[in-house]
Order: structure tokens, then C-alpha cells, then sequence
């Protein structure tokens, strides 16, 4: 809000922020299971797939928020 001075933006980019701090915390617990169950050693390959999947759904839950909001 300090930024931009409105209330709108400052929701959208809040709730975008909530939204990709869940699938962060989702991301973080699924994944390594996953690639234990698959017998991957999740110390190697989970921080790659967790960062690409946050930045990702993080990058289109911005988009698509703001494409919300000004339609």
C-alpha cells in the first residue's frame, strides 16, 4: 500500500503472496515424499522442484490476480 497508495493492488499482491507461501509449505512436504516413495533421494532433487513449482504457480497466481482485477 505504501508503495503504489491503493488498496487494490496492495490485495492482490498480498493474497498472491498468501497463495504462493501455501504451496511453498505444500510443495515442501509433497515433494520429498514423493521422491522418497519413488526411491530418489529427496536431499537432491527436491529443492530444484520445489523452488521451480513456487516460482511458477507464484508467478501465474500474480498474473492471474492482476488480470482479475482489471477486467
Amino acid at each position: 500500500y505504501l508503495w503504489f497508495k491503493d488498496a487494490d493492488i496492495a490485495a492482490v499482491m498480498a493474497v498472491a503472496m498468501f497463495a504462493n507461501m501455501v504451496v511453498a509449505g505444500l510443495s515442501g512436504t509433497v515433494v520429498p515424499l514423493g521422491l522418497v516413495r519413488a526411491g530418489v533421494d529427496p536431499a537432491v532433487a527436491s529443492s530444484v522442484l520445489i523452488t521451480t513449482i513456487t516460482d511458477v504457480v507464484g508467478f501465474f497466481v500474480f498474473l492471474g490476480l492482476a488480470a482479475l482485477y482489471l477486467m
